[in-house]
C-alpha cells in the first residue's frame, strides 16, 4: 500500500496529544493587539483542544501524527 501524505496546512496548525485528541490554537492573537484586553490576549494564547464533531477530519488530514 502506498505511503499517505500529510497535509502540511493541518500539520502546521494542529498536534495530538498523548490521549489521542487534538489541539488547536486561537486565531486573533497575531495583530491588531492594542484594542484587546490584557485577560483576552492572555486567554487566546492557551491552546485548547478540537471539537469533537471536527476530530476525524483532522487525522485523516494527519496520518502519522504530529508530535
Amino acid at each position: 500500500m502506498p505511503k499517505l501524505k500529510t497535509h502540511k496546512g493541518a500539520a502546521k496548525r494542529f498536534r495530538t496529544t498523548a490521549s489521542g485528541k487534538v489541539k488547536r490554537g486561537h486565531s486573533h492573537a497575531r495583530h491588531i493587539l492594542t484594542k484587546k484586553t490584557s485577560k483576552r490576549k492572555r486567554l487566546l494564547d492557551i491552546d485548547t483542544l478540537v471539537a469533537v464533531a471536527d476530530e476525524e477530519r483532522i487525522k485523516a488530514m494527519l496520518p502519522y501524527g504530529r508530535s
